[in-house]
């Protein structure tokens, strides 16, 4: 006979239907029996409850030893039932109603239809089952629940006020011998008349007495030392039938940090752990609020199972995995790097009108496919290995034009349809924190990324445009750690002067050139040498890079007036062994810091110039001493990124004499024969670009650094404190062993790292 069962469904519906098979609880489907002898197949995904009258095969029930529990479906249908602890399966669990004149027999429960349960026994007695508690502590703590309810206002008062009890007697006997008493009048309100206690002293007593009412046997127990938060909140989850879960042990499901927004997650205080096709695995402290439960599967739009875990790992966890308020998380969903294209492929432009220049498009920076789009070109940029991002919006119909830049080179990377220029720029300002309407003046900020459990900063810059339009600029600033001095490319005379220099106590180090030449690397590699733990290391820097463990690191906020100079003062203050300061961006700062290395400290920092040479000169300019200046220098240290030849495809050749002649001439003839360089010969080779699929055909994969060390030898001191020339200033530093950015970078083509063309394109 076929077996009719009643299933409440999570959209509400309750449905009477005949099954076609018999029920697996093992099983996520339900076949049920259509008309004609056909079948429909229903997931147990969109069931709350199955309700039966007839005992399912091979399950066995018995009324020995079941938790009465109350078991309440996200419908809001509650249920009283036995729940059998040998019948819980992976999809959900059996249970039986309590009364015997139930509607139904049994009953099964997918664990994603439960709101919330809970069992009807005391939380006391489940720690006392746990070992955590004796049965007298117990029974002593309900005692003190119970007197805490019953306990009276004037009571609380005689105790918090020390107030004697005949005081307050004498007080109504007055009152009642007067005959003022009213029919319902309060006994602090007696006390206060009489001046013996204040109407806030009455009102806290109150205050007291309606929370010795709410306390429950849990909380007392943790307020005598009995047991721990934690174990309360273990012993909660297991009333409330949840698990209770070690975040600390757990690595969380990328997609499920995804799937719930930052803003939630702070404000309920949740961890999401897993995410499954049909729903989230999430970790709360609150296993008695169903509410949590409510508000997740709103904001997530699937059924949500909660987990018990402790607030104090709760927290961490968000403060390791969200990472502020800024930050935002992305997924790629698994899909590959060519899905750039294939969504740009979906947003055709054509018979899209190009609206003028005042009004608006019709589509907006909410639109999904420019928030997919502009989160693909992010990730895409930094498999890629991008340095930079350019969104270039053109006039008129002409599309959108996204360039990467790689390795120092701008590339055309995409073309998107021109009526999402506005969204695209829109929706980067929005991911940057910036006022998207805003259009006339240039705007930073920054997007804090978390990609598969790595941070990704990109630094923001947004300028408008002829036309209307506005462009954006995105640095990307990968977080990562500091190489080796062996490992930046120092030529072996570069390396031992540079290494000297950081071995002394005191002085001031400059790493100069333009953006993006690597000065910051270069300057924490410096400080990962001579990072030891007997040295005080303060750094300050806009923004923080690159981050090592002993630094005292500080990112500055020129925006509430806590700048360079303000940081340095502050350092200065700090008993340091070694500062640096990410930047001179003033005549003060410069100041402060060549002071702060005359006075026994080591001070490094970076300077937008083109030379070593013209560095002295330039600070000097600034209004620098330069008696002071020159007795402070222990180097300055230029460097430029050059393209590295592709290691796979490179390939030599012997040069013509005069592309030999020519690289002398740059080089400078005095000095090449001097330093040691090869004289032209049959065997003379270099090496020259070839393209491969390694490099993507470039020739070209990687860079490498190029430098220029001027030393603050005693015969560069001399021409400093006489404000020479940069001219005059150069020729002594190369008396004294300095090599130019040019030399570097020649020595290196000879080496068959990289190629002329890639010298006169960084050199000057």
């Amino acid at each position: 006979m076929d077996q009719n069962i009643v299933l409440e469904l999570a959209s509400g519906k309750r449905l009477t239907e005949t099954l076609a098979a018999p029920f697996a609880p093992g099983s996520n489907e339900i076949e049920i029996a259509r008309n004609g002898g056909g079948k429909e197949i229903l997931s147990l995904a969109d069931i709350c409850c199955v309700l039966m009258d007839e005992k399912p095969d091979g399950i066995e029930l018995s009324r020995n030893d079941d938790m009465l529990e109350e078991v309440e479906i996200t419908t809001g249908t509650s249920y009283q039932l036995r729940v059998p602890e040998t019948q819980l399966f992976q999809t959900g669990f059996y249970g039986f109603p309590i009364e015997d004149g139930a509607p139904f027999k049994f009953a099964f429960f997918p664990y994603i239809g439960v709101r919330i349960r809970r069992q009807y026994r005391p939380v006391g007695e489940i720690l006392a089952e746990k070992g955590l508690v004796s049965q007298d502590a117990i029974e002593e703590a309900i005692e003190e629940q119970k007197k805490t309810k019953d306990r009276k206002v004037g009571e609380i008062i005689a105790t918090s006020c020390k107030l004697p009890q005949r005081q307050i007697e004498e007080s109504l006997d007055k009152a009642k011998q007067a005959g003022t008493l009213p029919p319902r009048v309060r006994i602090g309100d007696i006390l206060v008349a009489a001046g013996l206690v204040t109407a806030e002293q009455v009102e806290a007593a109150l205050a007291s007495q309606k929370e010795g009412q709410k306390k429950r046997i849990g909380d007392l127990l943790v307020e005598r030392g009995l047991v721990t938060e934690d174990q309360l909140l273990a012993a909660l989850a297991t009333k409330f039938r949840q698990k209770f879960v070690d975040l600390d042990s757990i690595e969380p499901d990328e997609k499920a940090l995804v799937a719930i927004s930052r803003e939630i997650v702070e404000q309920l205080q949740i961890f999401p752990i897993e995410f499954h096709q049909d729903h989230l695995v999430i970790a709360t402290s609150k296993p008695t609020d169903p509410s949590i439960g409510d508000t997740l599967r709103f904001h997530a739009h699937k059924r949500i199972e909660l987990v018990t875990a402790s607030p104090a790992q709760i927290a961490s966890a968000i403060e390791r995995y969200y990472h502020g308020d800024s930050t935002l998380l992305i997924d790629d969903g698994g899909e590959t790097e060519e899905e750039v294209e294939e969504i740009l492929g979906e947003m055709g432009d054509e018979d899209v009108e190009v609206a003028e220049e005042e009004d608006e498009s019709n589509i907006n920076e909410s639109d999904s496919q420019t928030i997919k789009l502009v989160n693909k070109i992010l990730l895409d940029a930094y498999q890629k290995k991008v340095s930079d991002i350019h969104v270039e919006p053109s006039l008129g119909k002409q599309p959108v034009q996204i360039r990467y830049r790689v390795d120092g080179i701008c590339k055309v990377m995409h073309r998107i349809p021109s009526s999402f220029k506005r969204a695209i720029i829109a929706r980067i300002k929005i991911m940057s924190n910036l006022d998207i309407s805003e259009r006339r003046r240039p705007q930073s900020g920054k997007i804090l990324l978390r990609y598969k459990r790595k941070k990704i900063e990109f630094r923001v810059e947004v300028t408008p445009t002829v036309g209307g339009n506005e462009d954006a600029v995105l640095r990307l600033l990968a977080a990562s750690k500091p190489l080796p001095l062996s490992e930046m490319g120092f030529s072996e005379s570069n390396l031992a002067m540079f290494e000297d220099i950081l071995a002394k106590p005191y002085g001031i180090i400059l790493c100069v050139g333009p953006t993006g030449s690597g000065k910051t690397t270069t300057l924490h590699s410096a400080l990962g040498h001579i990072n030891k733990a007997d040295r005080k290391i303060w750094t300050a820097e806009d923004p923080v890079e690159i981050t090592q463990p002993g630094l005292r690191q500080v990112q500055v906020l020129p925006k509430i007036g806590f700048d360079f100079q303000a940081a340095l003062r502050s350092f200065l203050r700090a008993d340091p062994d070694v500062i640096m300061i990410g930047e001179m961006r003033d005549a003060e700062t410069a100041k402060t810091a060549i002071e702060a290395s005359l006075t026994g400290h080591l001070v490094f920092s970076t300077l937008h110039t083109n030379s070593a040479p013209e560095t002295v000169v330039r600070l000097i300019e600034m209004g620098m001493d330069a008696v002071s200046f020159a007795d402070a220098l222990l180097g300055v240290l230029a460097q430029r990124l050059a393209r590295r030849l592709c290691r796979h495809c490179k390939e030599s050749y012997h040069p013509e004499l005069t592309e030999y002649e020519n690289l002398v001439l740059t080089y400078g003839e005095k000095w090449f024969a001097a330093h040691g360089m090869p004289e032209y010969s049959p065997e003379f080779t270099l090496m020259r670009p070839v393209g491969c699929e390694q490099c993507g055909n470039m020739g070209y994969a990687g860079r490498l650094a190029v430098h220029e060390l001027l030393l603050g030898s005693p015969e560069v001191k001399r021409v400093i404190k006489r404000e020479a020339m940069a001219e005059d200033l150069q020729l002594q530093a190369i008396e004294d062993g300095m090599r130019t950015l040019r030399m570097d970078a020649i020595a290196k083509v000879l080496q068959g790292i990289t190629d002329m063309e890639q010298v006169m394109r960084v050199c000057l």
